[in-house]
This record gives structure tokens, C-alpha cells and sequence, in this order.
């Protein structure tokens, strides 16, 4: 089993859904897990991991703050001493056809997305060039791959993500960091269960394995591109979406 003891992980939209099984799975392999979220919606998360015996806590941090970013990363040096794991999963969609789209909904989804992602990773990499070494993974999307109606800020933000990522692999490589990304497609969460059922459907259909994915699928990508197993991969798209786009 992929075994990260030791590893200070930062998890950002940990709270539910896949950022939440993502700091649970990283937590059971023995990383140290920063669970962050707005407000205290990560507390639950981090009460969790420790219950089962894992080590985890909870900061507030809403990524598109001004200065929240690099305020969080100076926090978890000062408390570690170092970063081995940062996951930029936090992400929000507001959906609507372009000719219909607001500029604030665009900007929103935009900062969140991607903006944030960019501060974030900028803010670890000092100290990860310094340790010489550090696993980013950037979890983007299929929509970011493929594109979806009524989605424009939302794909521009997830092809963004992968764009970015291969760009700043190819700066950080010699320093043994690795800059990774994880697609999801069609996962089983919150926010897929907000939209009807026809549509779950019709979406489904189009997944060769039939079924949507769950939380913890990608969860294990997200393990195993932060492990040692995966030394040798970075710049890459790992997509986890059952075969909904090749």
C-alpha cells in the first residue's frame, strides 16, 4: 500500500465531496493532512481522521481572499516546517449558456479555479525547491478535457489548470517537484446530485463503464501521484472518468 507517513499534505475544499476523500485517503496513508475550507467547514474533517487515528487539522481559508493563501502556507511552515503535498482541489461552478453568462460569475468561477491554484502553488514552491522535493496535484476536470454546453467559465478554468500545470512541471522538474493533474469525470457528489435526474442519466449513458464515479476514485490518483511510486511522472493528466472521454 502507498505510504506517505510523514508527508505534510495541504488539502484545500476539503470539507466534502472529493476534497474531503481525498484528505481522508491521505491521512490513511500516514500523511499529516491540513484540511482546509471557509469557515470551520473542515473541522468535521479533520475530527474524522483523528478519530480513526490519523494525524489532521483544520484551517480556515477561503482561496480567493486576498493574502489568505500565503497567510495558510506561512501557518503550515510554521508549525511543520515544511509542505510535501499540496492539493488545489477547491472549485465552484456557475453554470449558464455564454450568450447569458455574467462577468461575475465568470470572474468567480475563474479565481476560484484557477487564480487561486496559481497562488497557492506559487507560495509552496520556495519552500519545496528548497527540501528539494514536493508533490503538487491540481485536480482539474473532463469538462476542462472535453467542454460542456453552459459551461464556458467552467471549462475555460479546468483546461486552465492543465495548461498551468505542464508549464510550471517543466520549470520545477530538476528540483524534484512534480506538478501533476487528476481529471475527474462524472463523480458522485453534491454537486451532481443538485442536477436532475434526467440529466444524471443522459450523462451516464455516455460512460462506457456505466456508472458514475465515486469520491474515492479520485482520491486513490490523487495517493498515488503524491507517493513515491509515482517519482517519475509529472506534467501528466490522469484522468479518472471511466472511459467518458479518451
Amino acid at each position: 500500500m502507498i505510504d506517505l507517513s510523514g508527508r505534510i499534505a495541504l488539502v484545500t475544499g476539503a470539507s466534502r465531496g472529493i476534497g474531503r476523500a481525498i484528505a481522508t485517503m491521505l491521512a490513511a496513508r500516514g500523511a499529516h493532512v491540513v484540511a482546509a475550507a471557509r469557515g470551520e467547514n473542515a473541522k468535521p474533517v479533520a475530527d474524522e481522521i483523528a478519530a480513526s487515528g490519523g494525524r489532521s487539522e483544520h484551517i480556515t481559508l477561503d482561496v480567493t481572499e486576498p493574502g489568505g493563501n500565503e497567510a495558510a502556507v506561512v501557518g503550515v511552515l510554521q508549525r511543520h516546517g515544511r509542505i510535501d503535498v499540496l492539493v488545489n482541489n477547491a472549485g465552484i461552478a456557475k453554470d449558464q449558456l455564454m450568450v447569458r453568462m455574467k462577468r461575475d460569475d465568470w470572474d468567480a468561477v475563474l479565481n476560484t479555479n484557477l487564480t487561486a491554484a496559481f497562488v497557492l502553488t506559487q507560495a509552496v514552491l520556495k519552500p519545496m525547491l528548497k527540501q528539494r522535493g514536493g508533490r503538487i496535484v491540481n485536480i482539474s476536470s473532463v469538462v476542462g478535457q472535453g467542454g460542456n454546453a453552459g459551461q464556458a467559465n467552467y471549462a475555460a478554468s479546468k483546461a486552465g489548470i492543465i495548461g498551468f500545470s505542464k508549464a510550471v512541471a517543466l520549470e520545477v522538474a530538476s528540483r524534484g517537484i512534480t506538478v501533476n493533474v487528476v481529471a475527474p469525470g462524472l463523480i458522485d457528489t453534491d454537486m451532481t446530485r443538485a442536477i436532475t435526474e434526467r440529466t444524471r442519466e443522459e450523462w451516464a449513458s455516455k460512460i462506457p463503464l456505466k456508472r458514475l464515479g465515486s469520491p474515492g476514485d479520485i482520491a486513490a490518483a490523487v495517493c498515488f501521484l503524491a507517493s513515491d511510486e509515482a517519482s517519475y511522472i509529472t506534467g501528466q493528466v490522469l484522468a479518472v472518468n471511466g472511459g467518458m472521454y479518451m
